[in-house]
């Protein structure tokens, strides 16, 4: 079982700056890969970026590669998405989840879900 937090959200400016924050709870949480989600009003839930379990392999989807980063710190139970040249088309809630299958984008392979944190980015 894993918990999952969301933290980190809030408005920012175009082209700036955000660094989301997912801490997890759970004894297994170092053997779970980790992804990131958003859904805009009106829209589907959208693929952001994961990493696996070890940290050594990560996917973006291609409208945020080169500007965000995913990170995963296992002694600390943490997920980090660095967030930079933001865009209006960034707006989300912004979500983490756990999976035991690295690769997929798809938000049913995922286990485990927070609750979400919104991304507001003005232009």
């Amino acid at each position: 079982q894993v918990q999952l937090v969301e933290s980190g959200g809030g408005l920012v400016q175009a082209g700036g700056s955000l660094r989301l924050t997912c801490a997890a709870s759970g004894r297994t949480f170092s053997i779970y890969h980790m992804g990131w989600f958003r859904q805009a009003p009106g829209k589907e839930r959208e693929f952001v970026a994961a990493i696996s379990w070890s940290g050594g392999d990560t996917d973006y989807v291609g409208s945020v590669k080169g500007r965000f980063t995913i990170s995963k710190n296992n002694a600390e139970n943490t997920v980090y998405l660095q967030m930079n040249s933001l865009k209006p088309e960034d707006t989300a809630v912004y979500s983490c989840a756990a999976t035991r299958t690295f690769g997929s984008r798809y938000y049913t392979q995922y286990d485990y879900w927070g609750q979400g944190t919104q991304v507001t980015v003005s232009s």
